[in-house]
C-alpha cells in the first residue's frame, strides 16, 4: 500500500495530513438581513470556527432580487438575501477578506456572488492574491438532484469556464468550484452513486475547461469537491478513501494531469442534513459525531456540522455552538487527529474501499458509454437511478428494516421542547426598500452602460467575469445581472421524470 501523501492518495492527500494541520472547521450560516448574519459570523469566528460557509436565501440562488414576486414569502427564510454590493458589504462588515477563507454554496448565480466578494474585498483595501475560499459552483448537479438552476446546462458550462479562466488570472488562491455530491447524497443517492455522478460531474467539467483552452494542471489544482458523511462510519470512511483514489486516476490516465495537485481530490464535508429528525432531536447530536467523525478518519480538508434542531430550522446559536464544539472535541480530545489514515489496513475499510472504486467506475463507465453526463441529465436517467434508490431507502426505513431511532424504533410521546429560530417577517420589508433605495440613488448612466457590456459579452462569448464585476461595483442588483443572461441564453425547464 502507498503511503499518505502518494498517489493515487487513497490514504490522505498530505504525508503528515492532520499532524500537519487540522481541517478548516466551517459552521454554515446564513439568514434573514446581512446585518443578522454578519453577527452570527463573528459570534462563529469567536467561538473558534477558522473558516465561514455562506447560506444564501431561494431568491439569491436563483437569480431573483427581494422585491421580485417569485421572491415573496422566501427573503431570507433558508439563507442570507443578497441584492447588491451593498448588502455584501454588510454581510462581511468588520471581516477582513485577505484574512478569513469564505465558502458560498451558490451555484447558478456564483458569478455574481463572486463578483460582489471581490468587489468588497476591493473596498476593503485588500489583495485579491490572497482571497481564499470556494465558490460552488456546481451547477451540473442542480439539474440532477437540487434545482437552482436558471439557464441551460450548455450555458451554464460556458459561465463556469469562464470563472475558471478569470480566477486563474486573477484569484491564485480561490477553489474556482466546489463539485458537490451532498446534494446527490441528501436527494437519496447510495454512497455509490454519490461517488459515481459527483466524478461524473466532474468530468463533464474538466472536458468542458480543456475545450475552452485551459490548461489541466492549472485549473486542475483549483477544483475541490465536497461530501455528505451519513451515518454507516466505515462505509462513509471507504466512500472517501475510494473517491480520492478513482479521482487521481481519472486525472492522470484520462485527462494526463501530471500535477501531484492537479491528481489531488480535495473535499469539505458536511454532515447528513436528511438523517436527522425532528422526532427527539437531541439524537441528532450523537448522529452528527459519528458522521464528523467518519469525515475526520476519511481524511477530509474542511468539516461542517450541522445543528440537532435542522430538522424543524435554522439552527439557534447554541445548537450552532454544540455543532462547533462537536468538531472541537474529535480535534483536540479523541486522538484521532494524531494518526494519518487510521483505518487504513483494517480488512473491511479495505475491501469496503475497493468494492466502492470498482461499484462507481462502473457506473461513470455507463454514464460515458451512453452519451456522457450531459446527456444522461438531458435524458433523466441520472436523476431516475436517484428517485429509485430513495424510494428503495424509505421502504427499508418504512418497514423498520433499517432502524432510525425515535423514528420506527424506541419512540416516546413527549414532544419536542428545544427552542427554534425564527425569522422576523419584517425583514423582508426592510430588505425590500433597501434594494429600491441602492436602484433610486447609483448613477444611471453608468449601470446602463455596464449592463450592455455583459449582453454583449454574453452574446460574443468573450468572458464574463469583467463585465459582471465592472456591473456589480456600478451597482447593479443581483437581479438584474441575472436577467441580462437570461435575455441571452434563455432558461432552463426540466424534464418530468
Amino acid at each position: 500500500m502507498e503511503a499518505p501523501g502518494e498517489f493515487p492518495y487513497t490514504r490522505g492527500i498530505q504525508p503528515t495530513m492532520y499532524r500537519g494541520r487540522l481541517w478548516t472547521m466551517r459552521q454554515y450560516a446564513g439568514f434573514g438581513t446581512a446585518a443578522e448574519s454578519n453577527a452570527r459570523y463573528r459570534y462563529l469566528l469567536a467561538q473558534g470556527v477558522s473558516g465561514l460557509s455562506v447560506a444564501f436565501d431561494l431568491p439569491t440562488q436563483i437569480g431573483y432580487d427581494s422585491d421580485h414576486a417569485m421572491a415573496a414569502g422566501e427573503v431570507g427564510r433558508v439563507g442570507v438575501a443578497i441584492d447588491s454590493i451593498e448588502d455584501m458589504a454588510v454581510l462581511f462588515d468588520e471581516i477582513p477578506l485577505d484574512r478569513v477563507s469564505t465558502s458560498m454554496t451558490i451555484n447558478s448565480t456564483a458569478i455574481i456572488l463572486l463578483a460582489l466578494y471581490v468587489g468588497v474585498a476591493r473596498r476593503q483595501g485588500g489583495s485579491l492574491a490572497r482571497l481564499s475560499g470556494t465558490i460552488q459552483n456546481d451547477v451540473l448537479k442542480e439539474y440532477i438532484a437540487r434545482g437552482t438552476f436558471i439557464y441551460p446546462p450548455r450555458a451554464s458550462l460556458r459561465v463556469i469556464t469562464d470563472i475558471f479562466a478569470w480566477c486563474e488570472r486573477e484569484l491564485p488562491n480561490w477553489n474556482t468550484i466546489s463539485i458537490s455530491g451532498y446534494h446527490i447524497r441528501e436527494a437519496g443517492s447510495t454512497a455509490v452513486q454519490e461517488v459515481a455522478f459527483t466524478l461524473a460531474n466532474a468530468i463533464a467539467y474538466v472536458d468542458a475547461a480543456r475545450a475552452a483552452g485551459l490548461d489541466v494542471n492549472a485549473f486542475g489544482q483549483r477544483l475541490s469537491f465536497f461530501f455528505a458523511a451519513h451515518n454507516d462510519l466505515i462505509e462513509e470512511v471507504a466512500k472517501f478513501r475510494a473517491a480520492r483514489r478513482l479521482w487521481a486516476r481519472i486525472m492522470r490516465d484520462r485527462f494526463g494531469a501530471t500535477h501531484p495537485k492537479a491528481q489531488q481530490l480535495r473535499f469539505h464535508t458536511q454532515t447528513g442534513g436528511s438523517t436527522l429528525t425532528a422526532q427527539q432531536p437531541d439524537n441528532n447530536i450523537v448522529r452528527v459525531a459519528v458522521q464528523a467523525l467518519a469525515a475526520v478518519l476519511g481524511g477530509t480538508q474542511s468539516l461542517h456540522c450541522n445543528g440537532r434542531d435542522e430538522a424543524m430550522a435554522l439552527p439557534t446559536e447554541d445548537a450552532a455552538r454544540i455543532a462547533l464544539r462537536t468538531q472541537q472535541i474529535i480535534a483536540a480530545e479523541s486522538g484521532v487527529a494524531n494518526t494519518v489514515d487510521p483505518f487504513g489496513g483494517s480488512w473491511e475499510v479495505e475491501r469496503r474501499t475497493d468494492d466502492i472504486e470498482q461499484a462507481a467506475e462502473a457506473l461513470i463507465a455507463s454514464i460515458d458509454e451512453s452519451g456522457g453526463t450531459l446527456a444522461n441529465i438531458e435524458t433523466g436517467r441520472i436523476q431516475r437511478l436517484i428517485q429509485d434508490a430513495a424510494y428503495e431507502a424509505q421502504k427499508r426505513i418504512d418497514n423498520a428494516e433499517q432502524i432510525v431511532v425515535g423514528v420506527n424504533r424506541f419512540q416516546t410521546d413527549e414532544a419536542p421542547t428545544i427552542e427554534l429560530l425564527r425569522i422576523d417577517p419584517a425583514g423582508e420589508a426592510a430588505q425590500i426598500a433597501r434594494v429600491r433605495a441602492v436602484r433610486a440613488s447609483r448613477d444611471a448612466a453608468a449601470w446602463q452602460q455596464a449592463m450592455a457590456a455583459i449582453t454583449s459579452a454574453a452574446t460574443g462569448g468573450s468572458n464574463l467575469v469583467p463585465p459582471v464585476l465592472a456591473a456589480i461595483e456600478a451597482r447593479a442588483t443581483l437581479g438584474e445581472v441575472a436577467d441580462a443572461l437570461r435575455g441571452v441564453f434563455g432558461e432552463y425547464r426540466e424534464r418530468a421524470i
